[in-house]
């Protein structure tokens, strides 16, 4: 069978690839950055596309040339310079629709979400992608998956994996009620979904086997990092609601950050569903989340992971801050003693200009860290200028080196903390 998966380097999208790809099928992946996946994925025909400009149908009809069935893991959660919510749910996804429709292709599995009802525009533009399908006469199953986890992670599962590692969990107002489904078992629905045989126009929600709140679930993790069992402790409502504030704004820098206002309105409801639909039309029995657990023990890259995550924020954050204060500084009240330290170095004439040079090339570092689409180009930038201050520093007033402040000394961990960004900057 030839199938087109969208969004097919994403946390579920790569689980249903590469279980089509195991098992025979001939694959063509549609994402917006595919150079990676085409590395990790070579079996797959990878097609570069971004799904929100790909707004008619004659954007879709080459791709389905010879193509038997399509399944549609794409989405976004909230708005950011990166994602448009409303243009990849229903613009480029009823575009697809609509081409399939033209092109013959009647197989359609379409990955929505429990929980469209909730008033947020990633329900809203999920609901109205599903209606339209289902009005529609291609040969639909409409998947709506409760909160997905696996051995690999993204957005809110890594979230709850971080917050394992924590020695303290932060919990708000109400600990919901969640059913999660292991992503291998909701791949291994979605193939069998895809035989022409299985009956169509479908609306199935697919849970797993048990339910748990939130914190049982986040201590079945940090049991499985092997921690002993954490401490509760409960946050008021508008700090809770403070940080997903902050996480919408650090979102329009262009990072995705699983705490956004969205994934909070989302939680506000129990996150559960029917789980015998999806199984007795499958015959698949699902993992409960401890038995997927023991069957994969926590190494020291899941321990790593789990710790680094909520980091990352804070190394990038300090880094930018780093950079952008001493820019501002040098502009400010550390004006003259640049200059001065310049002349020193026998830079003469150039002092001045060096001076207010250094702190605006130091201001764009600070500020390309901070946003997503810059911030590799700006880590390197960053350790260049880095390595030069530290060279010329030395040479030019080798006095430093002997500073009880250790202005060139105090680089190195910079250096350091840049290369480590650099290392966790991808997002999966």
């Amino acid at each position: 069978m030839n199938v087109l998966v969208t969004g097919a380097y994403g946390f579920i999208g790569s689980a249903v690839t590469a279980r089509l790809i195991a098992d025979g099928h001939e694959v063509v992946g549609v994402g917006r950055n595919i150079a990676r996946a085409a590395l990790v994925l070579p079996d797959v025909r990878w097609v570069r596309l971004d799904i929100a400009r790909a707004k008619t149908p004659e954007a879709w009809t080459p791709l389905l040339e010879g193509i038997d069935a399509v399944v549609n893991c794409a989405g976004a959660l909230q708005d950011n310079p990166s994602d448009n919510v409303h243009a990849v749910h229903i613009d480029g996804t009823l575009a697809l629709f609509e081409a399939c429709e033209r092109a013959g292709v009647k197989r359609v599995v379409h990955i929505s979400a429990i929980g469209v009802d909730a008033d947020t525009p990633f329900a809203r533009t999920k609901r109205e992608a599903d209606d339209t399908l289902m009005k529609s006469d291609l040969d639909w199953i409409v998947l709506r998956p409760s909160i997905v986890v696996g051995r690999n992670v993204y957005g809110g599962t890594a979230l709850i994996r971080a917050l394992a590692a924590l020695p303290v969990l932060p919990l708000g107002a109400r600990d919901a009620l969640l059913q999660p489904v292991q992503v291998t078992d909701l791949a291994e629905a979605i193939v069998h979904l895809l035989r022409p045989e299985t009956p169509a126009k479908n609306l199935l929600e697919v849970a797993g086997p048990e339910r748990m709140r939130l914190s049982e679930m986040v201590a079945a993790y940090r049991k499985w990092l092997g921690y002993r069992p954490a401490k509760v402790i409960r946050i008021p409502a508008w700090c809770e609601a403070f940080a997903f504030r902050l996480g919408d704004c650090i979102s329009w820098l262009g990072w995705r950050p699983p705490v956004r206002t969205t994934a909070l309105h989302q939680l506000e409801r129990d996150v559960t569903g029917d789980d015998k639909g999806w199984t007795s039309l499958t015959g698949i029995a699902p993992l409960r989340l401890s038995d997927a657990l023991t069957r994969n023990p926590a190494s020291v890259q899941e321990r790593w992971f789990s710790k680094l995550f909520l980091l990352k924020p804070l190394l990038f954050g300090g880094l930018a801050l780093f950079w952008i204060a001493t820019g501002l500084i040098t502009f400010g009240p550390a004006r003259d003693a640049g200059i001065l330290l310049l002349l020193q170095a026998g830079l003469g004439a150039y002092a001045v200009p060096a001076t207010f040079g250094g702190a605006l090339l130091d201001l764009l570092i600070g500020f390309g860290i901070a946003i997503r689409k810059t911030a590799r180009f700006a880590l390197w930038t960053a350790i260049a200028v880095s390595l030069g201050y530290l060279v010329l520093g030395g040479m030019l007033l080798p006095k430093l080196w002997a500073d009880p402040l250790g202005p060139l000394v105090k680089i190195v961990p910079v250096l350091l903390a840049s290369f480590a960004a650099l290392a966790i900057l991808d997002d999966r």
